[in-house]
C-alpha cells in the first residue's frame, strides 16, 4: 500500500498517457450535469477546463507541472471538447467506476481514484494469496514483482484505465486456478467472485483486455483440465465470463485496431513522439521490421520507453536491471516445465510477438508508432506468471544469494524510476541533483515532502520484496520437505 502510494502521489494529475482523455470520459460518466453536458455534435462534451488542460505539461520534460498553477480548479466554466470516450471506443465499465469519487475538488477526486486502484490491487492480490494453494504462490508472487517494474506500478497508482486491464489479466487466471483447485466450498466460492472481478476489471477497461482476459481464462483452463464430470461443470464459471469478456471487446470500437490496424486512428497525440525509422518501409520490409524489433515493446516495461506521455525517460540501469531479473527469474522457472506448462508458455510468447506485428503491419505503422508497451504489458504480467507457476511435483525456488540479487536488484530500480518520475513533474528534468526538495516548483499540496515520499515509498517498496523473496524461499524449503516425505513413503511411485 505504501509503496503504490508513494507511486500515486509521484506525479501530477494528468501525468499518465492521454490522462485527458481518460479524465474528461470520467468526469462525462457521471450523469451531471455541473461536470459535463452535451457538445455542439454528439462526439463532443463541455467539460470543466482544469480536467481537459491538466496535463499542460505533456511532451515537455524539462518543464515541471507548475503550469498547472495557471488554471483554475474551483471554476464552473466548461469548455467544449472531442477528446472523450463520446463513441464508445472503450468499455464504460472503468469510467462509471471511478466517476464515483468525481467531486468539485478536482485534485482530490483523482487522488482518490488512485488509491482507490491501489486498494484495490492490493485486496485481489492479498485475498489470492490466502487462498492459494502455498505451491500456487510463488507464481502470484513473482509473477507480479518481475513484471511491473516501472511501467507496470506507474500504471496501477494511476487514473488509466490501462491499470485495471494489467491487474484483470494478471489476476483472472490465478483466480479460475484456485477455483478449480479448490478443497472446500468456501475458498472456491470466493475464488469465483475473484474471476468475476479480475475478468470485469480487464474487459471493463480496455476492449483488447477483453480478448486478452479470455486467454487468461483459457490458460488456467489448460493447466486444471481433467476429463472429468466435476471440471466441465466448473468450466460453466469461465464460459459465461468468456461470453461477457466478449460482449465487452465487440462493443468497443477501439478493438477495430486490431483488426485493420491503427492507420492514424491513434486516440491520443503519443503517436507524434514516435520513434520512426525510413517511410519507404512496406510490404514484406514493413513486416520483417517490425517482427524484428517487436521485443522493444517488451523491454518498455522494463524501462526501455520513457513514462508518461513518454516525455520521463527512465534510466538505462533500470532497464538492465528489470530485464536482468525477469530474464534470470524467468529461465528457472523453465526448469520446471511439463509439456501443458510448455505449451501456454509458448502461446503466450507467441501472441506477445505476433500480435503487435500484425496490428503495426497491417496499419502500415512501424515499431514506435501506435503500439505502446503498455498495450500488450498485461500479456507480459501472465507470461512471468507462467513462467514460474509449479506444475506436478516439480518444484520452483530461488536460492539464498538468487534471492537476495533480486531484492537487490528489483529495490535498486524501484529507487531511481520513483526518484526519476517525480524529478520530471517537480522541477523539469533539466534541474539536476539528488534533493527532490531543493527548488520544487509543483507539488500536492498536503502532502509529506517530495523526499519524504521518496525514501518512505523506495524503503516500502524495498521492504515488500524482501519479505516476499523471505516468503517464497520458506515455501520452498516446506515443498521439498513435503516431496522427500512422499518419495520415502512411496519410493517406487515417486
Amino acid at each position: 500500500m505504501i509503496a503504490l502510494s508513494a507511486w500515486a502521489f509521484a506525479s501530477p494529475m494528468g501525468a499518465a498517457p492521454d490522462d485527458d482523455y481518460h479524465l474528461v470520459s470520467i468526469w462525462c460518466s457521471t450523469g451531471n450535469g455541473s461536470f459535463c453536458q452535451p457538445g455542439s455534435a454528439d462526439s463532443t462534451r463541455f467539460v470543466p477546463e482544469a480536467v481537459l488542460l491538466s496535463p499542460c505539461f505533456a511532451f515537455f520534460s524539462t518543464e515541471s507541472a507548475a503550469c498547472q498553477n495557471t488554471l483554475d480548479f474551483e471554476t464552473t466554466e466548461l469548455v467544449e471538447t472531442m477528446r472523450g470516450n463520446f463513441v464508445n471506443a472503450y468499455p464504460p465499465l472503468y469510467y462509471s467506476v471511478m466517476s464515483i469519487f468525481v467531486s468539485d475538488d478536482a485534485h482530490f477526486s483523482v487522488m482518490a481514484m488512485r488509491l482507490f486502484n491501489v486498494v484495490l490491487f492490493v485486496a485481489l492480490t492479498t485475498a489470492l494469496y490466502v487462498l492459494l494453494p502455498v505451491t500456487r504462490r510463488p507464481a502470484l508472487v513473482w509473477g507480479w514483482l518481475i513484471t511491473t517494474m516501472p511501467l507496470g506500478v506507474f500504471l496501477i497508482s494511476s487514473n488509466n484505465p490501462s491499470g485495471w486491464a494489467v491487474v484483470g489479466v494478471g489476476s483472472a487466471w490465478l483466480a479460475l486456478l484456485s477455483f478449480y483447485e479448490a478443497r472446500n466450498q468456501t475458498v472456491r466460492w470466493i475464488s469465483a467472485l475473484l474471476v468475476v472481478v479480475a475478468v470485469l476489471m480487464a474487459a471493463g477497461s480496455r476492449g483488447d483486455s477483453a480478448l486478452y482476459v479470455v486467454g487468461a481464462l483459457g490458460v488456467a483452463a489448460i493447466l486444471a483440465f481433467e476429463n472429468t464430470r466435476r471440471f466441465w461443470l466448473l468450466s460453466l464459471l469461465p464460459l459465461t465470463m468468456i461470453l461477457i469478456s466478449a460482449a465487452f471487446f465487440f462493443s468497443a470500437r477501439q478493438t477495430s485496431a486490431g483488426i485493420n490496424g491503427f492507420g492514424g486512428q491513434e486516440a491520443g497525440p503519443a503517436a507524434e513522439q514516435a520513434v520512426t525509422t525510413s517511410d519507404s518501409l512496406a510490404g514484406f520490409g514493413l513486416l520483417a521490421y517490425n517482427l524484428l524489433n517487436a521485443p522493444s515493446l517488451w523491454t518498455g516495461a522494463f524501462g526501455g520507453w520513457a513514462l508518461g506521455w513518454f516525455d520521463t525517460p527512465i534510466p538505462a540501469s533500470v532497464l538492465f536491471l528489470g530485464t536482468a531479473v525477469f530474464v534470470g527469474v524467468g529461465f528457472l522457472g523453465l526448469a520446471v516445465l511439463t509439456w501443458r506448462k510448455a505449451f501456454v508458455v509458448a502461446s503466450v510468447g507467441f501472441v506477445l510477438w505476433a500480435l503487435p506485428t500484425y496490428v503495426l503491419t497491417q496499419g502500415g505503422d512501424k515499431v514506435g508508432e501506435q503500439v505502446q508497451p503498455r498495450y500488450i504489458l498485461p500479456l507480459l504480467v501472465l507470461l512471468g506468471g507462467l513462467l514460474v507457476v509449479q506444475v506436478g511435483r516439480k518444484k520452483f525456488s530461488l536460492g539464498r544469494i538468487q534471492s537476495t540479487a533480486v531484492v537487490i536488484a528489483l529495490s535498486a530500480a524501484n529507487l531511481v524510476a520513483l526518484h526519476m518520475n517525480m524529478r520530471r513533474y517537480i522541477t523539469g528534468n533539466d534541474v539536476p541533483g539528488w534533493n527532490l526538495n531543493a527548488g520544487v516548483e509543483w507539488f500536492w499540496s498536503g502532502a509529506p515532502a517530495p523526499m519524504v515520499v521518496w525514501a518512505v515509498g523506495s524503503l516500502a517498496f524495498a521492504g515488500l520484496v524482501t519479505i516476499l523473496a523471505r516468503e517464497m524461499t520458506i515455501i520452498g524449503a516446506v515443498a521439498s520437505d513435503v516431496d522427500d516425505d512422499e518419495k520415502a513413503l512411496h519410493p517406487v511411485s515417486a
